[in-house]
């Protein structure tokens, strides 16, 4: 027989090559590609067997209902779309030390205590370990089934052996599927041929038996969960756990979701005693200058009245403007995309007369949370403004709108759900795109058609931008 060909992989993205090379063409990763054997050859065709006729449905055939489970986490339960479906897989990555496999112990647990049949199986840790951790979490009383195991024929025999025969649902846990092998697989584990198949053969297991699979994924340098793109496209749902290494505070976002919204985020707080619910997020993001909807008296702050999925947001946007004494300024972004900063300060320069070519840069979104919607432009231009002015934002004020290229202020979904959570925290007035119909008591709206109208409510800004030089340095008065 002849010897199967090596091919060489990138173990970030999959693409394969017939010799090594450095930088891989498709992902553009340095250093990633490894050499792994080819999996042996399908033949050409099928067997002269013949397969089974498919019973085919109409469209508006009934589906059989299936009922969530809960798992005792609210927030867990929300980016789920309300709780875990039968038989769906689930896929979780974030950083090292994030607090992936704590969050899911806890969940384990939670389902544990309802009656549920919950399996942990760990690659990385030792029973002994997870059990320390579930003493110091308080959860060493829940009847979890802990093993410590990475060859996936020992996992799969384990699966079906602690699987009740009476159909009642079954919660596992694999932690992580980089640490599992399959011993038919010349492969290193962690490889994206041992990847690609575990993950194949534990979901075929959740699908035939109904049961619910967590899968930990390690993450990629740029954030992305490590090994083939497919992986992300054979489960049901991919949950990223997000946070600064800096901040008490954890955000799980459902990124993908059959079962339920995606961009739905749930807010966390990492204690002693494990991860704690945030009650009330909008009251966290709004940074420790808020106090009761007041608006921060230092000036480079406004507040965003964001959508994460279905839920309202409240975010506060800082902003620092100095003179540079570089000759090309430093543009310094934390938790916002830096070209959508360029955009916002080229248009602020083009259309109403604002130089930032002579400034330094920062913007910083409080709370370690990253926003990515457009409606965060406007609130974004505001904190620029107000940085440049040194005087601070109308008080008591909420930011949020679209800024088009022509400098227009363009309308954004959810207006309602936005005020209203910004009236139920105590804020008075909302800024924001014209033609959005507003019914909420207790809230003043101002209507923006373009962007000149927000640096009228700033006009020292304007001051400031003529005391620069022509070469965009800041000029003594």
């Amino acid at each position: 027989m002849a010897k199967h060909a090596e091919n060489f992989v990138c173990q970030d993205c999959g693409a394969a090559y017939r010799k090594w090379q450095g930088r891989c063409d498709a992902c553009g990763a340095w250093n990633r590609i490894i050499e792994e054997a080819a999996p042996a050859a399908v033949p050409k065709g099928l067997s002269a067997g013949k397969g089974k006729t498919l019973n085919f449905a109409s469209l508006t055939a009934q589906p059989e209902k299936l009922t969530r489970s809960q798992t005792g986490l609210a927030e867990f339960d929300r980016v789920l779309g309300g709780g875990l479906v039968p038989g769906s897989a689930i896929l979780i990555g974030g950083d090292p030390g994030i607090g992936k496999s704590t969050l899911l112990l806890q969940a384990s647990a939670q389902v544990a205590r309802r009656g549920i049949t919950s399996v942990y199986i760990s690659g990385e840790e030792a029973v002994g370990q997870i059990g320390m951790r579930a003493q110091r979490l308080g959860l060493a009383d829940a009847p979890v089934k802990l093993a410590s195991a990475n060859s996936l024929r020992d996992i799969l025999a384990g699966i079906e052996a602690a699987t009740p025969k009476d159909g009642s649902p079954v919660v596992i846990v694999i932690d992580s599927i980089q640490t599992i092998f399959a011993d038919n697989i010349d492969s290193a584990p962690g490889t994206v041929n041992q990847v690609r198949a575990c993950s194949q053969e534990l979901i075929r297991a959740a699908k035939r038996s109904n049961a619910v699979v967590f899968l930990v994924g390690h993450v990629t340098k740029d954030g992305q969960i490590a090994g083939p793109r497919v992986v992300e496209h054979m489960v049901d749902t991919v949950l990223y756990f997000e946070g600064e290494r800096g901040h008490q505070f954890r955000i799980l976002r459902a990124v993908k979701n059959r079962f339920g919204a995606t961009d739905e985020i749930g807010v966390f707080s990492m204690t002693d005693g494990g991860l704690a619910e945030v009650a009330n997020p909008s009251a966290l993001f709004l940074g420790g200058a808020e106090d009761a909807g007041k608006t921060s008296p230092i000036s480079g702050a406004a507040v965003l009245a964001g959508m994460e999925g279905t839920r309202p947001l409240l975010v506060e946007i800082q902003a620092l403007v100095a003179p540079s004494p570089l000759a090309t300024p430093r543009r310094t972004v934390v938790g916002w995309d830096s070209s959508r900063l360029a955009m916002v300060l080229a248009v602020l320069d083009a259309r109403c007369g604002l130089r930032f070519a002579g400034c330094d840069v920062f913007l910083n979104v409080a709370g370690g949370l990253r926003v990515v919607e457009p409606a965060a432009d406007l609130a974004v231009a505001a904190a620029l403004l107000s940085a440049l002015a040194d005087s601070p934002a109308p008080a008591r004020s909420v930011f949020f709108g679209e800024v088009s290229l022509a400098g227009e202020v363009r309308p954004v979904s959810q207006a309602e759900a936005r005020l209203k959570e910004a009236a139920k925290l105590g804020f008075h007035q909302a800024i924001m795109p014209a033609g959005l119909k507003s019914k909420v008591k207790g809230i003043k709206t101002v209507e923006l058609v373009r962007l000149s109208e927000l640096v009228e409510l700033f006009p020292e800004a304007r001051q400031a931008a003529k005391r620069q030089s022509k070469h965009g340095a800041w000029a003594e008065e």
